[in-house]
């Protein structure tokens, strides 16, 4: 039962994480349905309004709800929580803390949707497409915790994840360059 339960736990990281993916990219192209003229940006907004809220409540809160539930009884019924203040098991306690950022990232997520649903936009599609990116790199500091486990140096996974965001953030100017050129 252990292991149909763990596979659950993965199906609904997967499906959390899609949502957190799409997520701030229908944020980003409201904001720019607002330079649009009137007919065509109230058209779009409306679609994008409905999107959102299907995409945030049909499939993101759930999946993120089901992913708490089942990961929680992964913890407990394979006896990994007696480990988490232990030497062997200081992976689990990093990757439940990036776990625990990550919600926190969710509901900065949530704040959005109700800003954009009411037709409030504070951010620019530039400040979104950075914050579109902080699901990627949780998502790799947790899966890289998961599979190397305590064969990671601190130091090496420190500035594997220092590098990997200088690059992200290298992508998006260069992207922003590109597209401003056109």
């Amino acid at each position: 039962m252990y292991l149909y339960i763990k596979a659950l736990h993965i199906i609904f990281v997967v499906t959390w994480f899609a949502g957190l993916f799409y997520m701030p990219r229908l944020f980003i192209y409201n904001v720019e349905a607002k330079e649009k003229p009137d007919g065509i940006r109230e058209a779009l907004q409306e679609q994008f309004c409905i999107m959102i809220k299907r995409l945030w409540y049909g499939i993101t809160w759930p999946s993120a709800i089901l992913t708490a539930i089942f990961g929680n009884i992964v913890l407990y019924s394979g006896g990994w929580y007696t480990m988490v203040f232990t030497e062997e098991g200081k992976w689990l306690l990093i990757k439940l803390i990036f776990v625990f950022f990550l919600y926190a990232y969710h509901f900065t997520l949530q704040a959005l949707v109700n800003q954009q649903t009411k037709g409030v936009f504070k951010y620019t599609s530039q400040q979104l497409r950075l914050w579109n990116e902080v699901s990627t790199i949780f998502l790799i500091a947790i899966v890289m915790l998961v599979v190397v486990k305590q064969s990671i140096s601190l130091v090496w996974g420190v500035v594997g994840l220092i590098l990997f965001i200088g690059l992200l953030m290298l992508s998006i100017r260069i992207y922003k360059s590109v597209r401003t050129l056109k």
